[in-house]
C-alpha cells in the first residue's frame, strides 16, 4: 500500500453500507484515490445518517454491515493497494433515547455508576435542587404538564427485571434502591423480601453488582408481569394520588426530568454545542480514553484502519494532550499490524477551524487539519476586491443590516451566550466565583460582575479557542487573549473593567504549575478547561449557525471555516499560505467540499463571479424584485419574504441552478424546489431573526415557502424564472472555470487532496441534508470508462466529465511523481503582461524534477460571451509566466497541451500554455534535453 496520496470521503449509513462501497473501489482506484476516508463507523443511533451520534463505541455499526463488512471493504481496498482513513468521535456520544448503555447506567446509578466519570457532568451543581442529580431535559414540554398528561409512564421489563419510566422514545431507568415501594404495591407476598433487599442497596459499596443478581431474581419471580402491572397501576397519572406517587418516585432518582427548553439555562453537563442528544465525554481521563478507543485500536492493530480523522478536536478539555496520547498509542500498535503494512506512516488529522492568522501547533503529533482553511484560501483568491463595496451597499440598502460581518458575529455571540449556551456560561461564572473567593484580594468580586466580564470576553474572542495548560499560554494564545481583552474593554462598563485582569490571570495567564497544589489548582484547572471548551461552541453557533445566515453580502464567502469579514485575498497571500503549509504540515488535507459545507464547491465558485460583476448583479436584483412584487405576502405591514431573505434566495438560485435545468421543465423544477425548500427552512431558522428552531414562525415560513413555490411553479412568475435561469447560465462558464482552477489547486499545492463523494462531477449542492444526497456512481463510472477527447470535454463541459477527467489526469501525475508532491518545494512564479493579476502560477520541484501550475483567476471579463469555461488564447495578449531559472530554457510538456511548450527569454506565454484547456500543469524531467 502506498502512502496517502489522495483521499475520498464517503458518508456511510443504512442506505449506503460498507458492502455498497465494495464494488466502487475499482472506480476510486482508477480515479486516482489512495485512501477512502470514511464517516464514523462505530455503532450510532438507529437510523443515523451521519454516524456522529455514537451509542456504542465497542462495535462496528451493524446497520453498516458490522465488522465483517468492514473486512470485506478493506480486502477490496488492499487489492487496489488502497487504505482506509476513519473518522472518530472523541468528544461526545448520543444520549437520551434508549440505546446508550453507558448513559442509561448513569441515569440508573448516578455518581455510583462506573460510567459516571465518562460524561462531563457537574454533579455538585450550584442549583441546590440538582445536587447529586443530573438534569435530563428530554420532555416535550414542562414537567408538570407532561406528567399530568400521562406521558411519563412506568414500565417493567420482565426479561431482565428492570423498572423504568418511558416518555416517547426516551427511557429513564429507576434506581434499584427505589424498587421497594413498587414491589410492595404489587401486594404480592413473594416480592416482599425482594423489596427489602432492593431498598437495602442504598449506600452499599457493591450495590451495582448486587442489583444485577436481584433483578435476575425479580425476573424469575415474575414469569408473567401481572403482579408488576398491578403495582404500576398505582402510579398512573389519571388520579391525583397516582400522579403524586409517580412524582415522588421520580424525585428519588439520580436525575431530574425536565422540559427540553430548560437545558439552555439549567444544564449541568456538557453537550456538543447546544444539542441535548449529544453528551460530552471526559476523554482526558485515561479510563475513558481507553474504553472509547478500544475498538478503534483493535481495528488499527488488525490492519483494518490506516489513518484517523478526529472530529471536533476543540471540544476536548486538552486537545494537545489527547492528540499526543493518541499518537503514542497508535505508534505502539504499528509493529503488530500485518507485515505488508509495516513501515507505513499512520496519518492523524484533526477537524479544526483556524482563524485568520492562526496556525495549528507543531507539537500535537498530528499531520494537519482536515483542510477547511484551504477551502477558505482558495475562495479568497477567487473573489475580486472591486466588487466588495457595491455588494456591501446592495446588501445594506435592501436588508437594513450592517454590511460588516463582524457586527453580525458580535450580536450573534451575545444571543447564543444568553440563550442556548446560557447554562454553560453560568456554570463557568459560578466556577470562577469559587476561584475568586479563594483569594482575599478578589473575594469581594460578585457573581454578576464576573458574569458580565466573562460574557464580553467570550463575545470578542477572535478564534475558536486557546490551549493554555500547566505551562500557561503559547505566544499565539497570548496574542489572541490580548486581542479579546482589548475588545472587551471597549464594550464593558468601566466599573467591571478591572475584572478582566483577573480573568486574564485565571484563564491561562498564570501557568497552573505556579498555583499551589491542592483544591485551588484543581478548581483553576477545571474553570480553564470549561472556558476553553465554551469559546469553541460559542464561535461555531454564532458564526457558522447564525451570522452566516444573517449576512449575505456574497454567500460564497459564508461557509464553514471562512471569515466572511475578509472578502478577498491576494496572490501573494495565497503563496505565503502554501509556503507555510509546506514547511509545517506538508501532509495537511486539502478540501473544497465536505459533509458540513453550506454550499457545494462549484456553487461557491459560480457565486464568486458576482464579485467581478457586482454592478450587473445589482441591476438584475432590482429587476427581479420588481417582477417578484406580486408574489410577496404582507404580514404585519411587512413583506414576506423580507428584502434580506429575498436577496439570499436569489443568490442561492444563481449558485445552485442546475446546468441542465430548463425554466419551463415542470418535473425538474419540482425536484429542484424540494431541495430549495429544505435549504430555505434551515436558513430562516438558523438566522433566528424571523423564525427559529425553538420557536418557528409558521406564518412567515409559509409566506416564504409560498413565494419560492410560486417563483418556480407559477406561470405568472415565468418571466422572473426565465430571467434568473438566464443569469445563472450567463455566469456559469466563469463559475466552471473557477471550479476547475480550485480543483487543480487542491491537487497540486502542498498537502493531500481530499475529494468529497460525488464531487468529481459539478457540485452545486446546498447545506445538509442536500450535500449528503445519494451519489449516482454508475454515471460516474460510465463516464470514466468512455474515451476522453479533450475538445469534446470542453464543448460538453456542462455534463461534468471535464472535471472528472481533470481529477484523474492530475492524480495520475501525483502517482507518477509521488515524492515531488509529498516532499517537493513550492516556488511562487512571477506573472507579467496585460493580465498578470488574473493568473496564479507556481512551481513544485524536487531535485531537477519540476512541475509548473497555471490557473486563471478573476477572469470573467476574459471569457466575455464565451459559452465554455475556456478563455480564447488571444484574450491573454502578452501575459506570460517567468519560469524558474533551472528550466528557463527547457521544453515543457503540458498535461493538457497538444504540443510541447517552448519558453522565450525564460517565459511561457499564457496564450500558448492555455491554448487547449482552461488550466494547465506543465512538466519537466531532468533527463529531458534543454533546447538550444
Amino acid at each position: 500500500m502506498n502512502e496517502v496520496r489522495a483521499t475520498l470521503r464517503l458518508q456511510f449509513h443504512r442506505g449506503f453500507t460498507l458492502d455498497d462501497a465494495v464494488p466502487l473501489v475499482h472506480y476510486f482506484a482508477r480515479l486516482g484515490i489512495s485512501h477512502v476516508y470514511a464517516s464514523p463507523l462505530l455503532t450510532a443511533r438507529k437510523g443515523s445518517v451521519h454516524g456522529y451520534d455514537v451509542v456504542d463505541p465497542t462495535r462496528v455499526n451493524p446497520e453498516l454491515g458490522g465488522e465483517a463488512a468492514l473486512k470485506r471493504l478493506v480486502a477490496a481496498l488492499r487489492e487496489q493497494r488502497m487504505g482506509l482513513i476513519l473518522d472518530i468521535v472523541s468528544n461526545h456520544m448520543a444520549v437520551g433515547g434508549d440505546d446508550n448503555p453507558w448513559w442509561l447506567d448513569v441515569l440508573e446509578w448516578g455518581r455510583s455508576s462506573p460510567y459516571a466519570q465518562f460524561f462531563d457532568i457537574q454533579w455538585r451543581s450550584h442549583d441546590p435542587l440538582l445536587r447529586g442529580q443530573l438534569l435530563v431535559p428530554f420532555l416535550r414540554s414542562d414537567y408538570g404538564e407532561v406528567l399530568a398528561a400521562g406521558e411519563i409512564a412506568l414500565r417493567y421489563d420482565a426479561e431482565d427485571g428492570s423498572l423504568y419510566a418511558q416518555h416517547f422514545d426516551h427511557r429513564f431507568p429507576l434506581t434499584p434502591p427505589s424498587y421497594g415501594e413498587l414491589l410492595r404495591a404489587s401486594c404480592e407476598p413473594s416480592l416482599a423480601d425482594l423489596a427489602a433487599r432492593f431498598e437495602a442497596l442504598d449506600g452499599q459499596p457493591d450495590a451495582w453488582q448486587q442489583a444485577r443478581e436481584l433483578r435476575r431474581q425479580l425476573a424469575e419471580a415474575t414469569p408473567d408481569d401481572v403482579p408488576m402491572a398491578r403495582a404500576l397501576e398505582h402510579y398512573h397519572a389519571d388520579t391525583p394520588e397516582g400522579l403524586e406517587r409517580l412524582h415522588q418516585l421520580l424525585e428519588r432518582q439520580h436525575y431530574r426530568l425536565a422540559s427540553w427548553r430548560t437545558a439552555a439555562d439549567d444544564i449541568n453537563w456538557r453537550r456538543f454545542f447546544d444539542i441535548n442528544e449529544l453528551g460530552g465525554l471526559r476523554v482526558e481521563r485515561p479510563e475513558v480514553f481507553e474504553a472509547t478507543h478500544a475498538k478503534v485500536f483493535e481495528l488499527i492493530a488488525a490492519g483494518l484502519v490506516d489513518g484517523l480523522r478526529i472530529d471536533h478536536v476543540d471540544g476536548l478539555a486538552d486537545p494537545r494532550g489527547y492528540c499526543r496520547r493518541l499518537r503514542r498509542r497508535v505508534e505502539g500498535l504499528l509493529a503488530t499490524r500485518p507485515r505488508a503494512l509495516l513501515g507505513q506512516h499512520f496519518p492523524i488529522y484533526v477537524e479544526k477551524i483556524l482563524g485568520q492568522g492562526e496556525r495549528l501547533a507543531d507539537d500535537w503529533g498530528v499531520d494537519g487539519t482536515t483542510g477547511y482553511e484551504f477551502m477558505n484560501q482558495v475562495s479568497l483568491l477567487q473573489h475580486s476586491p472591486l466588487g466588495e463595496l457595491q455588494l456591501n451597499a446592495l446588501w445594506s440598502t435592501l436588508s437594513g443590516r450592517s454590511g460588516r460581518f463582524q457586527d453580525e458575529v458580535l450580536e450573534a455571540r451575545q444571543l447564543v451566550l444568553t440563550s442556548s449556551l446560557a447554562g454553560d456560561l453560568e456554570n463557568l461564572a459560578q466556577g470562577l466565583l469559587l476561584v475568586a473567593r479563594e483569594d482575599i484580594a478578589t473575594r469581594d468580586l460578585t457573581l454578576g460582575a464576573i458574569r458580565r466580564a466573562l460574557l464580553e470576553l467570550i463575545v470578542h474572542f477572535p478564534v475558536y479557542r486557546t490551549y493554555a495548560g500547566a505551562c500557561g499560554r503559547s505566544e499565539q494564545d497570548r496574542r489572541v487573549f490580548e486581542q479579546a481583552l482589548a475588545s472587551a474593554r471597549s464594550t464593558l462598563g468601566e466599573a467591571d473593567q478591572p475584572l478582566l485582569q483577573h480573568l486574564d490571570r485565571w484563564l491561562g495567564g498564570q501557568p497552573l504549575r505556579e498555583v499551589p497544589p491542592g483544591p485551588q489548582r484543581k478548581q483553576r484547572r477545571k474553570v480553564l478547561a470549561r472556558f476553553q471548551q465554551l469559546t469553541s461552541p460559542a464561535a461555531a453557533k454564532a458564526v457558522e449557525d447564525t451570522a452566516c445566515y444573517r449576512s449575505a453580502v456574497l454567500l460564497s464567502r459564508n461557509d464553514v471555516g471562512f471569515d466572511p469579514q475578509q472578502f478577498s485575498g491576494s496572490v501573494a497571500e495565497f503563496h505565503a499560505q502554501c509556503l507555510a503549509r509546506s514547511q509545517h504540515f506538508p501532509g495537511n488535507l486539502l478540501t473544497t467540499a465536505t459533509h458540513d459545507h453550506k454550499r457545494g464547491e462549484d456553487n461557491r465558485a459560480r457565486l464568486a463571479v458576482l464579485s467581478e460583476r457586482s454592478a450587473w448583479f445589482a441591476a438584475r436584483c432590482e429587476h427581479w424584485r420588481r417582477l417578484a412584487a406580486p408574489l410577496r405576502a404582507v404580514l404585519d405591514s411587512d413583506g414576506a419574504p423580507s428584502a434580506a431573505d429575498e436577496l439570499m434566495l436569489y443568490q442561492c438560485l444563481l449558485g445552485s441552478w442546475p446546468l441542465d435545468l430548463d425554466a419551463d421543465d415542470r418535473h425538474a423544477l419540482e425536484a429542484y424546489l424540494e431541495r430549495l425548500l429544505r435549504w430555505q427552512e434551515k436558513a430562516l431558522r438558523e438566522a433566528k431573526l424571523q423564525s427559529s428552531w425553538s420557536a418557528p414562525n409558521a406564518a412567515y415560513e409559509v409566506a416564504c415557502r409560498t413565494f419560492l413555490h410560486d417563483l418556480l411553479a407559477r406561470d405568472t412568475a415565468r418571466e422572473l424564472r426565465i430571467d434568473i435561469a438566464a443569469a445563472a447560465n450567463a455566469i456559469a462558464p466563469a463559475g466552471a472555470l473557477n471550479g476547475l482552477a480550485q480543483c487543480l489547486l487542491r491537487m497540486t499545492t502542498p498537502g493531500i487532496p481530499d475529494l468529497y463523494q460525488g464531487t468529481e462531477f459539478w457540485d452545486f449542492s446546498l447545506v445538509d441534508p442536500d450535500n449528503r444526497r445519494e451519489v449516482d456512481f454508475a454515471r460516474r463510472i460510465d463516464a470514466l470508462t468512455e474515451p476522453a477527447d479533450q475538445r469534446q470535454l470542453i464543448e460538453h463541459w456542462r455534463d461534468g466529465r471535464i472535471k472528472q477527467w481533470l481529477i484523474t489526469t492530475v492524480l495520475s501525475v501525483r502517482y507518477a511523481r509521488a515524492d515531488l508532491f509529498a516532499r517537493g518545494d513550492y516556488q511562487p512564479l512571477q506573472v507579467e503582461g496585460d493580465h498578470a493579476e488574473q493568473v496564479l502560477a507556481f512551481a513544485r520541484s524536487q531535485g531537477g524534477d519540476y512541475l509548473v501550475v497555471l490557473v486563471p483567476r478573476l477572469a470573467s471579463e476574459l471569457l466575455d460571451e464565451a459559452v465554455t469555461p475556456h478563455i480564447p488564447p488571444a484574450r491573454w495578449g502578452d501575459t506570460r509566466v517567468v519560469l524558474p531559472t533551472a528550466i528557463a530554457d527547457s521544453t515543457l510538456t503540458g498535461v493538457f497541451s497538444s504540443a510541447p511548450l517552448h519558453p522565450v527569454d525564460g517565459r511561457i506565454a499564457l496564450a500558448q500554455a492555455l491554448a487547449d484547456f482552461p488550466v494547465n500543469l506543465l512538466c519537466f524531467r531532468p533527463h529531458q534535453e534543454p533546447q538550444p
